[in-house]
């Protein structure tokens, strides 16, 4: 008898093979260090199986029954910290097996009929992606609700808009805030239409060529949930493009939330001023005792890079593989465990931080008057005089220029001052030279308004 016998460590699949396997390749070879978390999603498959089998008269009557109570027996032993997960059994799915078939006898040995790893892996997996993906929605939601809110509340605040990192036009904080849902609800979307190709069952592909059995599938797709079954076998077993597409949504969407990081890590700076953030996000300096250092949004920058590493590995796994399973798909798991779990945490606390955002209001508007960001108010306001827009360009670009020279705002310039750039402005040029009247200028669908952002908040309240 042999060790592996002994110690009830047998290989499940060990018929063919006449010497054990070397302890250092089995230590290279295991998986259920990280697949384990399979573990509901597998026994739900099984139990699924199970009952298929007993319905086209595989199993006897009642022996399905008997396999389902097994599993939830494992299930709760799992749950309650009484299972002993065994590297020698290799994986999730054979340490359930050779559980089972402990607990229940040769009944236990019948689980497997009609169906490979291959296919069942592939369902786990697909199970596990799905739950991943509605949690994700459901937290993309609460943050897009989030920023909804805090757009609401500042509506009517005023802050600089930027490009090149260069002050360019007012803007108010809630059309920011707007801006900043939109990527999340694109995101979103991305993640519903990636479950769509999800949500197809693979198993009953069995290793690769599908099995003699009488099997039912789409009896086993309604009982797990899944919309449909996959066409081709060699292709179901094989196929990880559900989760490359996972890792490819979570990475676009760990780049939107690293820009706001990186936005939100500029604006709490003394030197912008603009917003707070509640301690409870942030931390301090073993040295520094003033110092409150925003770690969330540092963090979630950071971790952007890990989510796109594992979409680049996952390319890379299996740009080499030929049809059908390979052992190299064992490393898919890793990286696609990680990416749901770095952007599952992500959104999650940015969902929960958002409505605790202070906003210092008067120090964003005062920091729009910088940078003279009217000007093009002040270019359009000749445009409408008569003048074409790159001769009001240029004439407001040499008033700029002596604002500089001045060390002044373009609305602290005199009338006659103004009007030796051109004699169509008037006094009425002042109203336009306000953050206000410039923000309030922008008024049609789309644009910063107050009353654009709060008609904005309104329709997508409306669409729920």
């Amino acid at each position: 008898m042999s060790q592996d016998s002994q110690d009830g460590n047998r290989k499940l699949w060990g018929g063919r093979f006449s010497e054990s396997t070397s302890a250092l390749v089995e230590r290279f070879s295991e998986s259920v260090s990280f697949d384990q978390r399979l573990y509901r999603h597998d026994i739900r498959g099984s139990q699924a199986h199970a009952r298929m089998l007993e319905r086209v008269g595989v199993l006897a009557n009642g022996e399905a029954q008997i396999i389902v109570d097994g599993l939830d027996a494992i299930l709760a032993d799992i749950e309650a910290g009484r299972f002993e997960w065994k590297t020698a059994l290799e994986d999730v799915h054979m340490n359930i097996e050779a559980r089972l078939t402990e607990n229940i006898g040769e009944l236990g040995k019948k689980l497997h009929t009609g169906r490979s790893r291959n296919d069942q892996v592939a369902t786990d997996i697909r199970l596990y992606v799905r739950d991943a993906i509605d949690a994700l929605v459901a937290d993309m939601t609460r943050l897009a609700d989030a920023l909804l809110d805090l757009a609401e509340r500042e509506a009517d605040s005023i802050m600089p808009g930027f490009t090149h990192l260069q002050i360019a036009q007012p803007v108010t904080f809630g059309h920011h805030m707007l801006a900043w849902r939109e990527q999340i609800l694109r995101d979103r979307a991305r993640f519903i239409d990636a479950r769509r190709r999800t949500n197809i069952l693979p198993l009953g592909s069995a290793a690769l060529a599908g099995t003699v059995y009488p099997i039912d599938r789409e009896y086993v797709a309604e009982q797990l949930g899944f919309d449909g079954v996959t066409e081709n076998s060699l292709d179901a077993v094989s196929d990880r493009d559900f989760a490359i597409e996972f890792c490819a949504a979570a990475s676009l969407t760990q780049v939107h939330l690293s820009r706001w990081s990186e936005e939100l890590i500029l604006w709490v700076t003394p030197m912008f001023g603009f917003i707070r953030l509640p301690d409870r996000y942030c931390t301090g300096s073993s040295i520094m005792p003033q110092k409150k250092n925003p770690d969330v949004p540092e963090l979630i920058r950071g971790k952007s890079g890990r989510v796109i590493g594992d979409l680049q590995a996952l390319l890379v796994l299996m740009k080499g593989q030929p049809l059908a399973y390979n052992r190299d798909n064992q490393e898919d798991k890793e990286p696609l465990f990680d990416a749901i779990d770095t952007v599952s945490a992500c959104v999650r606390l940015y969902a929960d931080m958002f409505p605790h955002i202070g906003v210092n209001r008067e120090t964003c508007r005062e920091a729009a008057f910088k940078g003279y960001s009217t000007a093009t108010d002040l270019a359009d306001y000749l445009v409408r005089k008569g003048l074409a827009f790159r001769d009001a360009h240029h004439v407001v670009g040499a008033a700029v220029g002596h604002a500089v020279e001045q060390g002044c705002d373009l609305s602290e310039l005199p009338i006659d001052t103004l009007r030796g750039y051109s004699a169509l402005i008037g006094e009425d040029v002042y109203a336009v030279l306000t953050v206000e009247g410039s923000v309030a200028a922008r008024d049609h669908i789309g644009g910063t308004s107050p009353g654009q952002v709060r008609a904005a908040i309104a329709r997508a309240r409306a669409a729920g």
